[in-house]
């Protein structure tokens, strides 16, 4: 299983410096926030673009995935959301990219309305994502934060382009347990993003093993679902990529990042030697 850490945590850094930190490390990839406050964002003009790609190909690193910031579920018109998904889609195919995250951002008190927001615009992203041979990934978050909920979209979508994006603090908060987790996303999952935290009531991020999500847990189901003869159909790449996120921007008293990551590497290279 390849590693990857995210960049949500490190608003401005220059690229050169996270691919920097990132081989140092030992990491295979990154994921990169989308966003205007980030290097690398949809207003990226085309030298910009390719002078992105031919950045990471020189450091030998994955661009995993572009996390932006669309809310298919939330309420209003389609159009403003799927263009805002469709130039993210774009930027991913420009730049190599085989993912782009999405949040639900469905209404609180009506689920069957964000169910149907999301079907519908998640079709047509999909449809945009396989002509470009990109996915776009929902993440377990927010209104849809269980397993069960974007699996729930994902059913009805039925469509090889749309994919889950497994942020395991969310669903074990939402009552499931690893395994159960995994059951439900396998037929969509694109990758998992891991952390830990103190507590289901504090969210303040800590390095794996220091909090109380069943990483270990996590590690075993992974691991024997890559050892299965046979992926689940529509699973793509599956279980390949495990992330750390690291959110320094909304958690500002969490420790620096450079400090952090070969601690973290080493830390979830054993546990899925451990579960092996």
């Amino acid at each position: 299983m390849r590693l990857a850490f995210s960049t949500l945590g490190v608003p401005g850094t220059p690229l050169p410096e996270v691919l920097r930190l990132a081989g140092d490390a030992g990491f295979h990839g990154v994921e990169l926030r989308a966003h205007p406050e980030e290097p690398v964002h949809p207003g990226l003009d085309a030298d910009e673009r390719q002078a992105v790609a031919r950045r990471f190909a020189a450091a030998g690193l994955t661009l995993l995935c572009l996390a932006g910031y669309p809310r298919l579920a939330a309420p209003g018109d389609d159009a403003p959301v799927l263009a805002e998904t469709r130039a993210l889609l774009h930027l991913a195919h420009d730049l190599g990219a085989p993912y782009v995250r999405v949040f639900p951002g469905g209404a609180p008190d009506d689920a069957a309305g964000s169910d149907a927001a999301a079907v519908r615009r998640l079709a047509e992203a999909a449809r945009i994502a396989e002509g470009l041979g990109v996915r776009v990934l929902l993440e377990t978050h927010d209104s849809h934060a269980r397993g069960a909920d974007v699996a729930r979209v994902l059913s009805a979508v039925d469509h090889p382009g749309a994919g889950a994006l497994w942020d395991v603090m969310h669903t074990w908060r939402g009552g499931e347990e690893p395994e159960t987790t995994h059951r439900l996303l396998a037929p969509y999952l694109g990758y998992v993003q891991v952390k830990d935290i103190p507590s289901r009531e504090d969210t303040t991020p800590l390095p794996p093993g220091e909090g109380v999500l069943p990483l270990a847990d996590l590690a075993e189901v992974l691991t024997r679902a890559t050892d299965a003869a046979t992926p689940a159909p529509g699973a793509g790449t599956g279980v390949e990529w495990l992330c750390w996120e690291y959110e320094k921007r909304w958690y500002p008293q969490v420790r620096e990042l450079p400090g952090l990551l070969p601690g973290v590497r080493t830390h979830l290279l054993a546990l899925l030697a451990g579960a092996a």
